[in-house]
């Protein structure tokens, strides 16, 4: 089964933008002190658990315990912070994002398909 790794250091979100232009790199923006936040967790818990891309990689961003990565992967990636959020990178690029209650597991197999 896939699984999220953390990315809790500017160097790993650089690893993770270096490496969508080898393969997708899907990252969630979670708050661990939000219950929106858990639910889109869920979501895209159930969505690894299914059929997820295998060729895709799977970051997490904790939002709170790691603020200053959390910011710098919005700056980094011209996406305007939202909590809880995903962002799919290809060739360094964020081309797909959303956010709250639209990170579904049907939203998330249809962005990485």
């Amino acid at each position: 089964m896939r699984t999220f790794t953390q990315i809790s250091s500017s160097e790993e979100l650089e690893a993770a933008i270096e490496q969508s232009k080898e393969q997708p790199v899907l990252v969630l923006k979670h708050s661990t002190r939000c219950p929106i936040s858990a639910g889109a967790y869920a979501e895209a818990q159930r969505y690894l658990g299914d059929s997820p891309n295998e060729e895709a990689e799977y970051k997490l961003i904790h939002v709170v315990e790691d603020r200053p990565v959390s910011l710098e992967a919005a700056d980094r990636l011209g996406v305007e912070h939202a909590s809880p959020q995903v962002i799919l990178l290809k060739n360094g690029l964020a081309v797909w994002n959303t956010s709250h209650g639209k990170i579904t597991a049907a939203a998330l197999q249809e962005a990485l398909s």
